[in-house]
């Protein structure tokens, strides 16, 4: 698989990453395994996760597979602090002392001394901007963490926290930045793509298949076992399940169709090989359909379908 660099860092991460959100929730700890062993075995790198997936579960599982699928040393873990689901609410809690104590929960379910990117989850409005950083040097510093990132900012958010840390040779350097993108949700294209390469910081997709919509599987209606139909997920999948949606999930039909390839394989190549895209993370629920996923690594878009594709979804 495909290396790249992450921004101006010395990081390189698998242009596909592995999501693991399902993890010990949808997908127990067989499944899990067999993904992660599917996926190192095509050449990926690059695990990401969160301490809110599956309530940490996802973590546990990741450091239960540490030692027994792969090196500690030959895989580059990701994970998240700063969000949490109370009760169901979304709390946003990016102060000092939340994260560096959500960071070490998060080091003990994944069995480790250090995670390699650490990334605050969402921005918080409440808690000043330099507090936020302030816990990401002091992972930084202390070896926790080797190296930083943000997730789900704006580019003016983005600019300030990268702009910041930048300037001080003796603060942690913003790495990465993680957001949504896919052909349903271009968002990132208005701002924060050109932020992040101003930057030097690395992007990272989440959701490159808009949620599994861009597969194709909701065309008809809402298969009983996919996440559209489970409780938690399907929230997360009602908005692009509109006919704007569905326009572009025809077109991507039609262009897999042409090509002999799946309409997952087309819409996420559209994604990893966008213009300054590091990394698209990917999420299973079976081994299956992750090694369905790693065969897009056999395919390059031409250049006129990108832009017909572009067209359409714009």
């Amino acid at each position: 698989m495909e290396m790249r660099r992450a921004g101006n860092s010395g990081l390189t991460l698998s242009r596909l990453g592995l999501g693991t959100m399902t993890w010990g929730r949808d997908t127990d700890e067989h499944e899990a395994a067999d993904q992660c062993r599917a996926y190192i075995d095509a050449g990926g790198n690059f695990i990401d996760t969160a301490n809110t997936y599956g309530d940490g579960d996802s973590e546990r599982v990741i450091g239960g597979l540490v030692g027994t699928l792969f090196n500690r040393d030959d895989v580059v873990i990701a994970t998240k602090s700063g969000l949490s689901f109370p009760d169901g609410i979304r709390n946003v809690d990016a102060s000092r002392q939340s994260l560096i104590c959500e960071l070490d929960k998060s080091l003990a379910r994944l069995d480790s001394d250090f995670v390699d990117i650490w990334q605050v989850h969402a921005w918080d409005a409440h808690t000043p901007l330099d507090e936020t950083l302030a816990a990401l040097d002091y992972a930084y510093t202390t070896g926790r963490a080797r190296y930083v990132g943000v997730s789900n900012y704006a580019g003016w958010q983005l600019a300030r926290a990268a702009t910041k840390q930048h300037s001080n040779s003796m603060k942690a350097p913003i790495t990465t930045i993680q957001a949504e993108y896919s052909l349903l949700n271009r968002d990132v294209e208005i701002e924060l793509l050109e932020c992040a390469n101003d930057c030097g910081v690395g992007f990272l997709a989440w959701a490159p298949l808009a949620r599994g919509v861009l597969t194709g599987k909701y065309r008809t209606g809402l298969p009983s076992d996919s996440r559209g139909a489970a409780p938690h997920f399907a929230n997360h999948i009602e908005p692009y399940l509109d006919s704007r949606s569905s326009r572009t999930v025809d077109a991507v039909g039609v262009a897999a169709s042409g090509l002999g390839y799946s309409p997952l394989e087309v819409a996420l190549a559209w994604v990893r090989d966008a213009p300054g895209v590091t990394s698209a993370i990917i999420g299973a629920r079976t081994g299956a359909q992750l090694r369905g996923a790693l065969k897009s690594e056999e395919i390059t878009l031409p250049d006129i379908l990108r832009s017909a594709l572009n067209d359409v979804s714009a």
